[in-house]
């Protein structure tokens, strides 16, 4: 069973306001250039080139699992600072839901004294649910089954 997981589209759509506004930096100064500069007019033809291309690269890149969780352990990707990137189950001692500058954060802790820090607030996920998931995938991943008849 793999669970994953993206940005929120609040971390999206951020991400590409910002680089749109550097996109739109760029092409005001080529148009400076063509009207001041008295540069040909095809060269405002490289900087929306540019901008199409960054737009649809930053796209695809946001769209892509941030966090995914296997049978045999989870993997964190494109968050700075969230330490661990990647641990198996059994190597997890334990997982705490916690606050950190203000952000709420699910923290795995690994039996050799390192962490894992995922802000839930980025995830394009319900925080109770997620830290269920992962509630769920480190049970099974320490063999624990639970009751049932």
């Amino acid at each position: 069973m793999v669970t994953d997981y993206r940005f929120s589209p609040a971390v999206t759509a951020r991400l590409l306001g910002v680089t749109m506004l550097f996109m739109a930096a760029l092409v005001a100064a080529a148009t400076l250039g063509v009207a001041v500069a008295n540069w040909h007019g095809a060269v405002l033809l490289v900087p929306a080139l540019v901008v199409i291309v960054v737009v649809v690269g930053l796209m695809a890149w946001s769209n892509g699992w941030v966090v995914r969780l296997t049978e045999d352990g989870y993997r964190v990707r494109r968050i700075r600072g969230a330490g661990v990137t990647a641990a198996r189950w059994k190597d997890v001692e334990d997982a705490v839901t916690t606050e950190v500058l203000g952000s709420r954060c699910v923290v795995l802790r690994l039996r050799d004294g390192r962490t894992t820090t995922i802000p839930v607030d980025s995830l394009h996920a319900d925080r109770e649910q997620f830290a269920r998931t992962v509630g769920e995938h480190l049970t099974r991943g320490h063999g624990i089954r639970p009751l049932g008849g």
